[in-house]
């Protein structure tokens, strides 16, 4: 379906999901009414919305509107020209009232990452076969405009790598571990109190929430849909205060980081803590705000900050796509036409990258144990370019003490190989704790 763009026509909006999101945009359409509709070149009305439980207070006044229970159900309505998607989940209602919208031809407005990560191809090609737009700038980031920025800002330059900070209840928990001394757990229990992290947080801090939203921008910035499945994810349970200490003595911050990039080999995409010199400006990046970092051959590198969740900026985010289709300004879904004819991408194994790492272990304090585990490392070719250690606390009948060994670049399977290696040695107590180095 081709929506019309006559300054007279009306765009008829159903809203799928009636949570702090869904409400935020209609608030955001009828505060902002007069310069929506100037920007628009159209007014734009909600006529439907979906939602299960019709009693809560919500905000907003939602009597004057038709109501469906079964959010599918605004797929099939005649009187819907775009369908706002704001259920959230890759699978259930949300990917049918998507998947049934775009094959009736009508337009869609999404904050679905998780949907579009996992069924960005069949969605495309939905989107392509029936002529209908799906746009999702609140997928990523919140308020960041990242989508807009990779697709169309940079339409004309070749994108080398993309990624950053993209969850922001990861980073405002490494921000208060850092700032307070405090434990991952203790800190956690904090944010889901504060309303920062959900009651089962393991979407968030086990780094599925970051891969989806670095699996969309890689799809954009190399014109293919990633398969969601070849991203290496790493979440932050295992980063602890000892890790936070050791990193400002070796001057560098902790953070949760996405990052996709082209090698000489194919893209490698990874979702980790990693160490990151507290002299970058993604550095500096706190609490639960989100940064996301491009860099491609004519542009260099660039770097946008800002709130990553929350009513507001995702609100005006959905709006901002709205306002696209209302003025028939829409792209290709990855920003290339025939993108949805290729077949997924899918990124290289973790121990084809490269880098500088981070190596925790806690060791008997006795002579010889640098010497076993330097010479492991010495097998699979890698050099160390620091060590740190704490005096020794007592463990029962033996001293232990934390290592810390900083190397130069290697490949992730000789890193891989060696920790391996080390962790079985009897001297070496508690799993080893790695993490990649990022140093620009």
């Amino acid at each position: 379906m081709t929506v019309q763009d006559s300054s007279q026509t009306v765009l008829r909006l159903g809203i799928a999901g009636l949570g702090t999101v869904g409400a935020g945009v209609i608030r955001l359409l009828t505060d902002n009414a007069d310069l929506i509709t100037a920007r628009a070149g159209r007014r734009i009305e909600v006529t439907a919305v979906a939602a299960r439980d019709r009693s809560r207070d919500r905000g907003v006044k939602l009597d004057h509107l038709r109501w469906y229970e079964d959010a599918a159900d605004l797929a099939a309505d005649p009187e819907v020209d775009v369908v706002v998607e704001l259920i959230g989940g890759s699978e259930g209602v949300a990917r049918t009232l998507v998947t049934d919208a775009l094959r009736a031809g009508r337009p869609v407005v999404t904050a679905n990452k998780a949907l579009v990560a996992v069924y960005g191809d069949e969605l495309a090609a939905l989107s392509e076969k029936h002529d209908a737009p799906l746009l999702f700038e609140a997928a990523v980031a919140g308020g960041i405009p990242a989508i807009k920025t990779v697709r169309e800002g940079l339409a004309a330059d070749r994108l080398t790598r993309v990624g950053g900070i993209l969850n922001g209840t990861c980073n405002y928990i490494l921000t208060t571990m850092r700032e307070t001394g405090r434990d991952f757990s203790d800190v956690l229990a904090e944010a889901q109190a504060l309303g920062y992290a959900e009651a089962d947080p393991s979407t968030d801090v086990d780094g599925i929430d970051a891969a989806h939203k670095l699996s969309i921008l890689a799809a954009l910035a190399f014109g293919r849909f990633v398969d969601f499945d070849s991203l290496t994810v790493q979440g932050i349970g295992t980063v602890s205060a000892l890790d936070f200490a050791f990193a400002r003595d070796l001057g560098y911050r902790i953070k949760l980081l996405g990052v996709a990039q082209q090698s000489a080999d194919g893209i490698e995409a990874r979702v980790s803590p990693c160490l990151i010199a507290e002299n970058l400006p993604i550095a500096q990046v706190d609490g639960v705000f989100n940064a996301v970092l491009a860099e491609g051959n004519f542009v260099g590198n660039l770097m946008l900050e800002g709130r990553g969740a929350g009513a507001g900026p995702t609100a005006v985010a959905v709006c901002a796509d709205i306002i696209d289709i209302a003025r028939g300004a829409t792209a290709p879904i990855w920003g290339v036409r025939t993108a949805a004819h290729r077949e997924p991408l899918r990124c290289l194994p973790p121990e084809h990258s490269e880098g500088a790492f981070y190596l925790r272990l806690t060791v008997e304090d006795k002579a010889g144990v640098l010497a076993d585990i330097t010479a492991i490392l010495r097998e699979y070719g890698i050099s160390l370019s620091r060590m740190l250690q704490t005096p020794a606390e007592p463990d029962g009948e033996k001293n232990v003490v934390p290592l810390v060994l900083m190397t130069h670049r290697t490949t992730g399977g000789a890193m891989q190989n060696a920790v391996s290696r080390i962790a079985a040695l009897p001297v070496v107590y508690e799993q080893p704790n790695l993490m990649r180095v990022e140093e620009g």
